[in-house]
């Protein structure tokens, strides 16, 4: 009997000071080397409206979130970003029980380069951005959250937590993506130009993140401008219809702001 008993207390003692449970372990610091590695830069399709906000939009773990919140904020504040746009981002901080991330640089204040460039034709013209306010750059940001501490995940695991509204999986085989496309975008791509036809993940892939965006509505249908370049020099404005590249504009501007219209090639 004491034998047995003895068993069942040193049976207790190794369970007591048995190391700790998977979910227990804390990220190290080379899971946070990796985390940072992994998401920092990141190119992410967007499969849920995403509402700008001044404070990290809470998504937890699991996959779950405040949808109706998100869309009140929305409401509030606009979007930073729609289904189907690309973002990207920005900063990766990782806290005890969070991991935040910066979308599309998020919600920056101050002056841009547009705020005093104007586009017109002849003596007439008028400005990029007459409401800074209403048209600031599009960004946000999120908190990923865990129970107690965040655990040793790695990038990868990250990504798939936030598959219900960031999809990362086109941007993490761009060359595949790449060599699917129609070949006049690829070429296009490859000369770093817009061409109409093409769809937002094109166009980030030939010019990259735009300086600016310009959202509005033409006989009912949403339109959306992307602003490329800083003066003096070149100024290209790619003109979305829905989804697809319905125009390419260039045009220059001089060190003052205004533009003109470009030099026809001889």
């Amino acid at each position: 009997m004491m034998a047995r008993r003895l068993f069942v207390m040193v049976a207790s003692g190794l369970w007591i000071f048995s190391p700790a449970s998977a979910s227990d372990k804390k990220l190290t610091e080379d899971d946070r080397i990796e985390i940072l590695r992994g998401l920092s830069s990141e190119y992410a399709t967007v499969k849920s409206y995403l509402p700008r906000s001044k404070k990290p939009l809470p998504f937890e773990s699991t996959g779950t979130y405040d949808k109706k919140k998100w869309e009140e904020l929305g409401r509030e504040l606009g979007p930073a970003a729609r289904v189907g746009d690309l973002v990207q981002i920005t900063r990766v901080a990782i806290e005890s029980d969070k991991i935040l991330l910066e979308i599309n640089n998020g919600m920056k204040k101050g002056g841009h380069w547009y705020d005093h460039v104007e586009v017109g034709m002849g003596n007439s013209t008028a400005p990029v951005n007459q409401n800074r306010d209403a048209n600031a750059p599009a960004g946000t940001y999120i908190a990923l959250l865990f129970d107690k501490h965040v655990p040793p995940v790695k990038s990868a695991d990250i990504k798939k937590m936030l598959l219900p509204i960031l999809d990362f999986e086109k941007h993490s085989a761009t060359e595949n993506y790449f060599d699917k496309l129609p070949e006049p975008v690829q070429k296009a791509i490859k000369a770093n130009k817009a061409i109409e036809g093409m769809d937002r993940e094109q166009v980030m892939l030939a010019l990259g993140k735009p300086r600016h965006k310009e959202r509005g509505l033409k006989d009912g249908d949403e339109t959306e401008d992307w602003i490329y370049g800083q003066p003096p020099g070149k100024i290209t404005f790619v003109s979305f219809a829905g989804s697809k590249v319905a125009k390419v504009k260039e045009a220059y501007a001089d060190i003052g702001g205004s533009t003109a219209t470009p030099i026809p090639p001889r």
